[in-house]
């Protein structure tokens, strides 16, 4: 049965907030869930734009309630289907919605047959899931995630900008590594594969890249902070919020291949500003989806991480805690002096574990902390050296449950300073010829952080493998959907 088409459709959250009325409405969605008692059929659907879906009831005792639900329509009428429902929103008896659809006409547009339709009404388990990536948007879990992971990206946007900061679009491709790590995925256009089995001795001799694309290796970039700073010394503070790549060959519940980052870079900034940022950017954006995205909230403290809700406001809510390393180190092995055991020994000079940073967070300060003035050997080599020679200007936020959320630092501006780290880390200066630049013309002190998306959405939400709040994650011999 076809729908009035003169009326403009209602998404089912703003149905689910609107008084009832005698004026017909129109909502489209997929089919949750159907059930028949005697003559009443009833069925809910959602559009995505609420965790509640709208509730249709169908009376075939009358004759306009059999003509909107005949038989084949009936039929068609499957958990998975999407349809279109005309009707009259009225006050519902039952307790679990305020309103719900009376349904006068009704067009099943795609049928979803049980038989074959993947999502039933059941739960199903998050590698399943992940299996059938799109169709899982369509679960409550996945709405919620998404749901949540847009109000975040529009939070972060927010803060920024009315903040005086400019978001800059930094390059996906690069020729350098900013970490140093080498774990990067390689871009080229050479036909590696073909040209070894053609020519083997051209690899023993090494591969030709001023035969390749850009003249030069080049890989897919892991961070968007030397680019970031290049534009800082010119437009006094930026944002980069885009996506970044680490071919890490790890199957763990914390790495993913592609992921977004964001890291924000202040010109005439030094560590103590740093850490005022990033403080007071993170209370803001938890506080936004606190607010915003309340019904969802909800939905993960019931269900996947009890307590969330409360645990995100105390963050909210408190005045960070500010410790060196040394300090942090000195307070785990006094905890280990009074009995408590860890897995990894702290020691001055080894980097600091998860475990490590939730007992400073949640046994010793109770509370968020930001840890600087790291040991300049795990740290970057564009970390500001302190006056000891020995540490740097390093700082990293941790949270209770998570550990580390945020990593930042003032960056060495000087030119002799930094050129000796580079050498101390074995980095070419030719390939960063451009980024020492940047310390021969007009330096200044300038700082910043980076922060994983996927990470932060993990930590509002409870959910326990970064695969999942990712629309379409790619980790080892993953790259579906």
């Amino acid at each position: 049965m076809s729908t009035n088409n003169h009326i403009k459709r209602t998404r089912v959250k703003i149905l689910l907030e609107t008084e009832p009325g005698s004026e017909p409405v129109l909502a489209k969605g997929w089919v949750r869930t159907k059930r028949e008692s005697k003559d009443l059929v009833f069925f809910e659907i959602n559009d995505g734009s609420s965790m509640a879906n709208i509730q249709a009831v169908v009376d075939r005792s009358t004759p306009e309630g059999l003509k909107a639900l005949d038989g084949p329509t009936l039929q068609r009428l499957q958990t998975g289907a999407s349809v279109a429902v005309t009707g009259i929103l009225v006050e519902s008896p039952g307790q679990k919605q305020k309103v719900e659809l009376h349904g006068t006409a009704i067009q099943v547009i795609g049928e979803a047959p049980a038989e074959s339709y993947p999502l039933q009404k059941k739960r199903h388990s998050y590698e399943y899931l992940r299996e059938i990536a799109h169709l899982r948007p369509r679960t409550n879990t996945f709405g919620a995630v998404i749901r949540v992971r847009n109000r975040m990206a529009m939070a972060i946007h927010e803060y920024f900008q009315t903040n005086g900061f400019l978001w800059a679009h930094t390059p996906i491709i690069t020729a350098s590594d900013a970490e140093g790590a080498g774990e990067m995925f390689q871009v080229t256009t050479l036909p590696l594969e073909n040209l070894a089995k053609a020519d083997p001795s051209r690899f023993e001799q090494g591969i030709d890249y001023s035969r390749d694309f850009f003249g030069k290796p080049a890989f897919l970039t892991v961070s968007g902070q030397l680019n970031g700073e290049i534009l800082a010394t010119a437009l006094d503070r930026i944002y980069t919020f885009g996506p970044t790549f680490r071919a890490e060959n790890s199957n763990t519940s914390r790495h993913l291949a592609e992921f977004w980052m964001i890291e924000p870079e202040v010109a005439f900034c030094d560590i103590h500003e740093d850490m005022d940022l990033a403080e007071a950017f993170l209370k803001y954006v938890l506080n936004a989806v606190l607010t915003d995205c309340r019904e969802d909230m909800e939905f993960f403290d019931q269900r996947i991480q009890p307590g969330i809700i409360s645990q995100l406001q105390q963050v909210v809510e408190s005045s960070f805690h500010r410790i060196t390393y040394t300090q942090a180190i000195e307070d785990l092995e006094n905890a280990m002096t009074k009995g408590t055991k860890f897995e990894y020994k702290p020691s001055w000079g080894a980097d600091l574990q998860s475990e490590h940073e939730k007992y400073l967070t949640e046994e010793i300060y109770k509370g968020p902390v930001i840890v600087t003035d790291y040991p300049k050997e795990i740290k970057a080599f564009y970390m500001k050296l302190n006056d000891d020679g020995k540490t740097v200007r390093g700082m990293d936020v941790l949270v209770p449950r998570l550990g580390e959320i945020i990593g930042g630092s003032e960056r060495e501006e000087r030119l002799e300073v930094l050129q000796a780290r580079m050498a101390e880390a074995g980095l070419d200066e030719k390939a960063y010829w451009w980024y020492l630049d940047l310390r021969r013309f007009g330096t200044v002190p300038h700082a910043g952080f980076g922060l994983g998306f996927e990470r932060l959405i993990q930590y509002v939400t409870g959910m326990q493998n970064i695969r999942d709040v990712i629309p379409f994650p790619r980790t080892p011999k993953s790259a579906d959907f």
